[in-house]
């Protein structure tokens, strides 16, 4: 009960099964019913002549008449018996063929309607309407697919939310930047900005970002395009970090922020891309080192989990809240956009573009964090080589 229930195939043979056993039925029922009136009807007409011979002229088999249909009024009596039986056989077919072409109708329609709904549905879904979905009866084949029809129609719905989104973050993060320096370029023109050095520096410094803006979207439509190879061999996590320190140890001095490092001696190596590596790394460093304020902490620690390497980088910093944690790694998201902004804080795309690198190199990503002002530590895990 369970299998038909659950199966497709199921229901179309047992609904075959039906409709064959329903026409056998039809035709016993109908050949049962209708048999006695043909045969009568055929046994009328050939008394008729028989009553007209009169007494002892009746033939039989004892004047060697035979049996089939050429042996005399008993090869009648076959004839009109076998005529009977046709009758009443075509009439039981034509109600048979009746009935299972109802009872065919019947199940297809039950089949074919969720067809045809999806069928509907994707046409309005191809036409932008990606708010439309499917009743998803049962768990057999259709119900199945039902199913993942209105999964496919909310991820669509949730790319095309996220197009637009991204056109809206992309409009907005250009603007800052252009805005200022339009508005420095229009006060030197008017003469109320200085033509200082000071003045021309804000201007480069807008101009920068907005050059890091375009690389960071450039970057970000490659990797979540695939569009770029990957060198996996073999690494140690300690050259690794080593070369990241080298790059960002002036920040941390300059800020007065204690860098350590927790990696064990034993530590194995990984199987990763180098630059894609460094690349997460330097990000995440780089987070780390923005939000932590001066006199802080923090750590860049390693170990061995499974056939894993799980790599950590934990700050004293500004901390995350709960509902911010899911969104972290989502594009142009930050939790504190005015503060970012003020603290010179990137286009929200650097957490976006790790995230596509780790889990390309067969890893994943995640953040914690016990909440605002608590620090937080962003862990990823990369394959042992």
């Amino acid at each position: 009960m369970k299998a038909f229930h659950s199966s497709l195939g199921w229901k179309l043979f047992l609904a075959f099964l039906a409709v064959i056993l329903v026409g056998m039925a039809v035709i016993f029922l109908s050949t049962l019913f209708t048999t006695p009136r043909a045969f009568a009807r055929h046994m009328a007409i050939m008394e008729a002549p028989m009553n007209s011979m009169g007494p002892g002229m009746g033939m039989g088999p004892s004047q060697g008449q035979g049996f089939g249909p050429g042996g005399g009024w008993m090869g009648g009596f076959y004839q009109n018996f076998q005529a009977s039986f046709y009758e009443s056989l075509l009439i039981a077919i034509a109600v048979a063929l009746v009935a299972a072409v109802g009872l065919s109708w019947l199940f297809s329609r039950g089949i074919v309607a969720p067809l045809r709904a999806m069928a509907a549905a994707s046409q309005r879904i191809a036409e932008g309407h990606y708010d439309e979905r499917v009743p998803a009866a049962g768990n057999d084949e259709l119900g199945q697919l039902a199913q993942r029809f209105n999964q496919m129609a909310e991820k669509l719905e949730q790319v095309e939310a996220m197009r637009r989104r991204l056109i809206g973050d992309v409009s907005h993060e250009l603007r800052t930047p252009l805005t200022a320096i339009k508005g420095s370029m229009e006060g030197l023109m008017d003469g109320v900005l200085p033509a200082t050095d000071e003045t021309y520096q804000q201007i480069y410094q807008e101009a920068d970002r907005l050059n890091r803006l375009v690389d960071d979207l450039q970057e970000l439509s490659r990797v979540e395009a695939g569009a770029y190879s990957l060198d996996l061999r073999p690494l140690d996590v300690s050259a690794l970090a080593a070369t990241v320190t080298k790059r960002l140890g002036r920040g941390f001095s300059d800020k007065r922020i204690e860098l350590r490092l927790d990696l064990p001696a034993d530590l194995p190596p990984i199987l990763a891309d180098e630059d894609r590596t460094i690349q997460v790394l330097t990000n995440l460093m780089g987070n780390a080192l923005q939000y932590t304020p001066a006199g802080g902490q923090v750590t860049l620690s390693a170990a061995r989990l499974g056939g894993q390497v799980q790599i950590s980088v934990r700050d004293t910093g500004l901390g995350i809240s709960p509902e911010h944690l899911a969104h972290i790694f989502d594009r142009f998201y930050r939790v504190d956009k005015s503060r970012a902004r003020a603290a010179g804080g990137g286009s929200g795309i650097g957490l976006t573009i790790a995230k596509y690198l780790v889990e390309a190199q067969g890893g994943r990503i995640w953040a914690e964090s016990d909440g605002v002002g608590q620090g937080s530590v962003f862990t990823f895990t990369l394959p042992l080589a």
